[in-house]
């Protein structure tokens, strides 16, 4: 928050509080900095900035500058100047250029850290979309078992088991354990809610849960599984 008071100058005087203070101390400590925050220390220092600058026009004004004596060559204070307003006009300047050094700190700082975020979250994105291509690069384990049957409605179709799915995963069963189909229908048998099957289709892995239950039709699944022998 920022208190505006108007001086003998005719001039906003920008006062920066304790809670201006608090705010700064608040971007220093946010653990992640936004373009939003960088953007509004700038305005934050384009504020200060134009108070500057129209300070020294006043003291230009008065024909005076930063440096010019006050005093006559005799010791007297200089009668053709008004010495509140230049006095003011300096004292303010000084005060407003060291908040602009403080601020300018903050700004490379918050710089430094938006780009060190952007940078960290680039490289994890890169992670990412390499560990994603491994994945997907990744052989697949070979089927065992092919379904050559779904009824419609049924517990298999329900769960989205498709004619020529090759099946590489039901329940317990994997390419490793399985023998015969007898294994998938001991696994129905003794299952006790949804079982996880895997299939390979159109040569991507597709995961699904079935739920192996009583239906109109005929079994607990309504498809037909044929073993592969390769």
């Amino acid at each position: 928050m920022q208190l505006i008071l108007v001086c003998p100058l005719r001039l906003p005087v920008v006062l920066f509080t304790s809670l201006d203070m608090k705010m700064s101390e608040e971007y220093r400590e946010k653990s992640t900095i936004t373009a939003e925050d960088v953007q509004n220390l700038i305005k934050k220092k384009d504020e200060i900035e134009e108070q500057i600058k129209a300070y020294y026009d006043v003291l230009e004004d008065q024909g005076v500058g930063a440096e010019g004596p006050l005093v006559d060559i005799e010791g007297f204070p200089r009668a053709d100047l008004d010495l509140y307003q230049v006095r003011t006009a300096r004292n303010s300047i000084s005060c407003l250029q060291n908040d602009h050094t403080s601020l300018m700190l903050e700004i490379e700082e918050a710089l430094h850290q938006l780009h060190a975020h952007e940078r960290a979250k680039r490289e994890r994105d890169q992670q990412e979309a390499v560990e994603e291509g491994m994945e997907q690069e990744s052989p697949l384990p070979p089927a065992f078992a092919r379904v050559d049957h779904v009824t419609q409605g049924s517990p298999a179709s329900q769960a989205g088991l498709r004619v020529e799915d090759e099946i590489i995963e039901f329940g317990s069963v994997n390419p490793g354990n399985f023998q015969n189909l007898q294994n998938i229908a001991s696994v129905v048998q003794h299952s006790e809610g949804a079982l996880s099957v895997a299939v390979v289709r159109n040569g991507q892995r597709v995961q699904m849960n079935l739920v192996p239950q009583r239906w109109s039709g005929r079994g607990l699944l309504g498809c037909n599984i044929q073993p592969l022998h390769r």
